[in-house]
C-alpha cells in the first residue's frame, strides 16, 4: 500500500500560528486576532443543548449534525449516534457503532469522521475505518454497512438512488442507496501531499461535481461514474509544500448553471455547469465551503477573512478582518446574518449588506470546528466536547 503522507488542517494551523519551521528555515510568526469587542444588537437565543458522546476531541473532523422533519441527528468520533427532538433535544434513540471486542471489556471505536447525511428514512455517516452505514432513522438500527475504498472523511451525499462517497485516497465511488454495494469508482487523482479532508460532491442535472486534491473541480456522470469534465483551479507555486498545497476540499456550489469552487492555496473560481470551462476566477483561497446567495457569494478563505462577493465576475463587496487566524468554521446565513464559529468557542453573527458585527456570544469553551447547521428556524451547532446546542434568532 502506498505511503500517503497526509496532515491535518488543524495541524497545518497550529505549524503556522507557532512558526514553525518544518518546510523552511525561516520563523513566521502568526498570532490569532483577538476576540473582537462587539455591542450586541440581540442577544440569540439558547432552546437547548445536549451531550452527544465525547465529540471529536483534539482530532480534526467533519462531524457535524443534520435534520429532516422535527428531528435532529449528530454523533461522535466515537460511534455515537443520536436522534434528538428539534424542538426540545430530548433524546428519542441512541445506537453505538463501536466495534464490541471482548479484550479487556473494552469497545473499539468507530471513528466517524464524514459528518452526517439524512434522506429517505435513513441516517448515513462514514467512518476513518472507510466503512459507510446506514441507519434507520426512526429507531436507530443498521439498515447496512458497506465497505469504501479508503476513509470516508466527507459527508456522504444521496441522489438518484445512491450514496456518493468521496475517500482519502482520491476515489469518489456511488453506493446502491437500498443495500451499500459499490456500483461504480472514479479515480480523481492526488498528489503525494494533501491536506487532511475531502469535498463532498454536489448533484446537478444527473452529475456529481467534486473537488479534487489535484486542484481540480469534476464532473462525473452519476448513472455510469464516467468522467465528463475536469477543470484545475490550483496550479502548484511556491517555495515550501504547503505553499504547493492547492486542495479543493470544498463543497462546490451549483446555482444558474454555474459552478462555484475554491481552492487552498488557489483560486475562487467560477466555472460553466456543462463544459468546466472558467468564467472568471479571483485569488483567493480556502478550505471552507462557502455560500452563494441573492447574487452574492460569502466565503472564509484561509486566512480567516470573511469575504462577500458579486457572482458576477467576484468583485469584493465588503471584507471583514478582525477574525484572522481564529480557526473559524465555514459561515451560514440564518435568520439573515452570516454566522460562523471559531476555535475558542464563540458564535460571530455578521450584517450581510456591509460585514459588521451585530452579535457574538460564547458557546462552548472545548471550542467549535464543525460548521454551524440550520435546520429550520434554528441554528444546531456541535462542540469539539460532543456537546449539541441550538439556538434561535
Amino acid at each position: 500500500m502506498q505511503l500517503r503522507k497526509t496532515f491535518f488542517v488543524g495541524l497545518i494551523s497550529v505549524a503556522l500560528l507557532g512558526g514553525c519551521s518544518w518546510f523552511s528555515g525561516e520563523e513566521d510568526v502568526v498570532t490569532m486576532s483577538p476576540l473582537p469587542k462587539v455591542e450586541n444588537q440581540f442577544q440569540p437565543t439558547q432552546v437547548w443543548n445536549r451531550s452527544v458522546g465525547n465529540g471529536t476531541g483534539e482530532f480534526y473532523s467533519n462531524l457535524r449534525p443534520a435534520w429532516q422533519d422535527n428531528r435532529a441527528f449528530a454523533a461522535d468520533r466515537h460511534g455515537i449516534v443520536k436522534a434528538l427532538d428539534i424542538d426540545t433535544g430530548k433524546e428519542i434513540w441512541s445506537v453505538d457503532l463501536s466495534e464490541k471486542t471482548g479484550f479487556l471489556s473494552r469497545n473499539l471505536p468507530a471513528l466517524l469522521s464524514g459528518g452526517l447525511a439524512v434522506a429517505n428514512g435513513h441516517v448515513f455517516v462514514g467512518s476513518e475505518k472507510a466503512q459507510i452505514y446506514a441507519l434507520n432513522a426512526e429507531d436507530g438500527t443498521v439498515a447496512w454497512q458497506s465497505k469504501v475504498a479508503g476513509e470516508a472523511l466527507s459527508t456522504p451525499v444521496v441522489s438518484d438512488g445512491l450514496v456518493l462517497v468521496h475517500t482519502s485516497n482520491g476515489m469518489l465511488q456511488g453506493l446502491n442507496e437500498t443495500d451499500g454495494a459499490v456500483k461504480w469508482t472514479v479515480n480523481l487523482d492526488m498528489p503525494p501531499l494533501t491536506l487532511r479532508g475531502e469535498s463532498a460532491p454536489t448533484p446537478a442535472f444527473g452529475a456529481a461535481i467534486v473537488g479534487g486534491d489535484n486542484g481540480r473541480v469534476s464532473a462525473v456522470m452519476m448513472a455510469q461514474g464516467q468522467l465528463i469534465w475536469q477543470q484545475r483551479i490550483s496550479q502548484p507555486s511556491g517555495a515550501t509544500e504547503i505553499a504547493r498545497l492547492g486542495d479543493v476540499n470544498m463543497t462546490p456550489v451549483v446555482a444558474n448553471n454555474v459552478v462555484y469552487a475554491l481552492a487552498y492555496n488557489g483560486n475562487l473560481a467560477a466555472l460553466d455547469l456543462r463544459s468546466g470551462q472558467i468564467i472568471w476566477k479571483r485569488e483567493i483561497g480556502s478550505v471552507n465551503d462557502l455560500i452563494v446567495e441573492g447574487g452574492r457569494i460569502y466565503l472564509v478563505d484561509q486566512d480567516d477573512r470573511l469575504i462577500a462577493l458579486d457572482t458576477q465576475g467576484g468583485v469584493t463587496l465588503w471584507r471583514q478582518s478582525e477574525l484572522l487566524h481564529r480557526n473559524l468554521t465555514s459561515p451560514v446565513l440564518f435568520a439573515g446574518y452570516m454566522v460562523v464559529g471559531d476555535s475558542e468557542g464563540y458564535l460571530h453573527w455578521i450584517n450581510t449588506d456591509d460585514g459588521r458585527f451585530v452579535a457574538q456570544q460564547k458557546v462552548d469553551s472545548s471550542g467549535l470546528q464543525s460548521n454551524p447547521v440550520v435546520a429550520g428556524g434554528k441554528l444546531l451547532v456541535q462542540a469539539n466536547n460532543g456537546e449539541v446546542y441550538a439556538f434561535t434568532r
